[in-house]
């Protein structure tokens, strides 16, 4: 399976020779939309795709259940622009609401890409950046808008954008924008919006606020699920117990003694995310973090550095990563253990991609345990426990005002399972 330039592995699948099942062309997308297509050089959809996109043709709302790197954007894209091509342009017809940045500048480019052949116009609107410019944007004319829901409420509030002709909603990645407190604004959203409209739900999991907001909005939905909670069959596993004062030398030394491409490593919040991206530059390391805190450019640069190589480790938070969209990740390190089963899938799903395998490690500690066990449930199996030659496991947290002398120790601390 090959996949093209800055996308995810399972975008489309390229022909092989082989017999297929089906192949694009089974679609009958309008034919400016397959020439996009064709264009990339794609040829077999995934199975998300397969599933949906007849569906959403046929005119289903759509609930979709799938995890990052299916190829679910294609899924909700071409169908939007087989419908937009059909009709008059210059006004918004379609709106697509992420919860980060990173995520809305990922599906504009997939919009960009696949409808290039189309002239339907797409504008990305998101906070921590100027709103006039994106204001000159809208009155230029747009089709399809991807938004982050705050900006949006803001536009709207100026009179910058007119919703008043949607006709395809959709609602990406619901899980995070519950996870980040944006339901109150979808809500708000929602009453701008006509009542009669194709919307279109995706998410990686389905907890019950998810399936209430489904029946909220969407009118008579079938439901589409692919791939949840199945963990990556090219990603091998290790868990590195430590305590949690040694976490930071111990992930200096496993890099040290780790042949690795690109490592994006995991951490809990924002704040450590950025001392650890500093800790890891000190050290002699092309790093660079990925958190809130951030201005757009500097989070762009910092993507991007990370895509080109010029960085090699990137830090960043669960909500910070969303949209990343690199395919040669070899290794990732959750710094900090996931709070659910379902956030270190997605994690490790961003590596082990195109046909490559890739490694998973995590460092844990005693109080990580119960966490442990319900990954180990899900892979079916005990991860390998693994120490570093050399590392000292026994040097204690230094008290203020004392050396934090002690006798050193060579065993790693125990994490049952």
């Amino acid at each position: 399976m090959i996949v093209g330039p800055g996308m995810h592995p399972g975008f489309f699948f390229r022909g092989t020779g082989k017999k297929e099942n089906m192949d694009f062309s089974a679609f009958n997308l309008h034919p400016r939309v397959a020439a996009g297509v064709t264009a990339q050089g794609y040829v077999n959809p995934t199975p998300i795709q397969a599933q949906a996109i007849p569906k959403v043709m046929n005119g289903r709302d759509v609930m979709g259940l799938a995890q990052t790197g299916t190829g679910k954007t294609a899924a909700f894209v071409l169908p939007m622009l087989h419908r937009l091509v059909q009709g008059k342009q210059g006004r918004v017809r379609g709106l697509i609401v992420a919860p980060t940045r990173e995520l809305a500048e990922q599906t504009h480019e997939t919009v960009r890409s696949l409808g290039r052949k189309t002239r339907i116009r797409s504008v990305t609107v998101y906070g921590g950046v100027g709103v006039r410019g994106q204001e000159v944007k809208l009155r230029q004319g747009a089709d399809i808008v991807v938004a982050c829901p705050g900006r949006l409420l803001d536009l709207i509030g100026r009179g910058a954008v007119d919703l008043s002709r949607l006709e395809v909603l959709v609602l990406d990645e619901a899980d995070h924008m519950f996870d980040m407190g944006f339901l109150p604004d979808i809500r708000r959203i929602l009453g701008h919006l006509p009542r009669k409209r194709q919307t279109l739900l995706f998410s990686a999991t389905m907890s019950g606020e998810i399936r209430r907001l489904a029946e909220e909005v969407l009118h008579d939905p079938v439901t589409v699920r692919v791939g949840v909670s199945a963990p990556a069959a090219t990603v091998s596993h290790a868990l590195y117990p430590v305590e949690p004062h040694l976490k930071t030398a111990l992930l200096l030394d496993l890099l040290r003694k780790t042949d690795t491409e690109s490592v994006l490593v995991f951490t809990r919040t924002k704040h450590r995310a950025r001392r650890l991206g500093e800790q890891l530059a000190k050290s002699g390391y092309a790093a660079a973090s990925l958190q809130g805190n951030l201005s757009q450019s500097r989070r762009q640069a910092a993507l991007d550095g990370f895509r080109k190589g010029t960085y090699r480790i990137l830090v960043a938070t669960d909500i910070a990563a969303r949209g990343i969209d690199v395919t040669r990740v070899s290794h990732v390190i959750n710094y900090d253990i996931p709070n659910t089963t379902d956030a270190y899938i997605h994690r490790i799903g961003r590596t082990g991609r195109v046909a490559r395998t890739g490694d998973a490690f995590t460092l844990v500690s005693h109080e990580d345990r119960e966490m442990v066990r319900a990954i180990e449930r899900i892979l079916h199996g005990r991860i390998d426990r693994r120490t570093l030659d050399d590392f000292d496991y026994g040097v204690r947290p230094a008290r203020k005002g004392k050396s934090p002398a002690q006798p050193p120790r060579r065993t790693a601390c125990r994490v049952s399972a």
